[in-house]
């Protein structure tokens, strides 16, 4: 699981950099043919990781129930991001990473809900296959976000 958690901070170190170069209209803007943006889609991965991760473990998520309910599954921008907004989401990307970590490192996923992913159609039984797959979403988000990012500078 160790390349696993390296390959999360290093691609929450990605999304990082967006935030950090990136103004707040730029983060904001949804480029047509896309029905979201650059922050949406990092917020998503994070709140989507918490979800598969915690919620379905029965813990606690890192991360607040309004942030849930903005950028869950299913969820679009509704209103754009403030800048308070992108800071609290520059915190997030890194402590919410690092105590999966420890928590999955002290064993304090005791349990798992199982859950059929309904991109495709496997089923998440166990907390290590949660973050697995949460890197992997990661991974098409961020990909979504450099096909924004093109979009954006034509």
């Amino acid at each position: 699981m160790q390349l696993t958690f390296d390959v999360f901070k290093k691609t929450r170190g990605f999304f990082s950099d967006y935030l950090e170069n990136y103004s707040l209209e730029t983060l904001n803007k949804i480029p047509e043919g896309f029905n979201n943006n650059i922050i949406w889609n990092i917020a998503h991965s994070m709140v989507t990781e918490q979800l598969l991760v915690y919620k379905l473990s029965g813990l606690a998520p890192h991360i607040s129930e309004a942030l849930i309910n903005a950028y869950k599954k299913g969820t679009r921008p509704e209103k754009e991001a403030t800048q308070d907004d992108v800071d609290a989401i520059k915190k997030l990307l890194f402590s919410t990473i690092e105590h999966t970590e420890t928590d999955y490192n002290n064993n304090r996923f005791k349990t798992y809900n199982a859950y059929t992913l309904s991109t495709t159609g496997n089923t998440l039984r166990n907390v290590s296959e949660a973050i697995e797959f949460a890197l992997f979403h990661e991974g098409l988000h961020y990909g979504y976000i450099m096909a924004i990012e093109r979009a954006l500078k034509r």
